[in-house]
């Protein structure tokens, strides 16, 4: 039977690579001379250090910049609330969210069901499979899914026929 499965998922390489040049740009840039801005990841965290809430603003622009550049969507990121850190600095954590939530895959499932189409879509942990006779119903579920334009990128993998 064909089927697909809706997924979230990150190149963490990328995206290493694109915190590694904001980085560089950060240390390098003129409107930073002097600054003790700085850029890190930890797994799926990246953590910005900046002297007030402007600079921070300015790394953040700098990091989606480079992120988009590097073909990896700012939507994958979830930004913290600001926290005030020694030395009258500023510090925010970025959590990056890969795979499907359970709230996400519910609203996927729900959209299909009203479409009514001829597919069935069940829950996978952090994924949602969609089952259908055609290959035609298929493409017409990826369609609409792309329509809903979900908060979090989402991408179309493991399509059997």
């Amino acid at each position: 039977m064909p089927s697909f499965d809706v997924v979230s998922e990150v190149d963490l390489q990328e995206v290493d690579n694109a915190v590694n040049q904001a980085s560089k740009e950060i240390g390098t840039r003129y409107d930073f001379k002097g600054s003790k801005s700085e850029l890190s990841r930890d797994d799926k965290v990246i953590k910005i250090l900046a002297d007030d809430d402007y600079k921070l603003e300015q790394v953040i622009d700098v990091l989606k910049t480079k992120l988009v550049k590097r073909k990896v969507d700012p939507g994958y990121l979830e930004y913290g609330k600001v926290e005030p850190a020694s030395g009258a600095m500023v510090r925010q954590e970025i959590t990056i969210k890969e795979g499907v939530e359970t709230e996400l895959a519910k609203k996927i499932v729900k959209a299909i069901k009203t479409a009514k189409l001829k597919v069935q879509a069940a829950i996978q942990g952090e994924q949602v499979r969609v089952t259908g006779k055609k290959r035609d119903d298929l493409q017409e579920a990826i369609a609409l899914i792309k329509e809903q334009k979900f908060e979090q990128p989402l991408q179309y993998t493991n399509f059997r026929d």
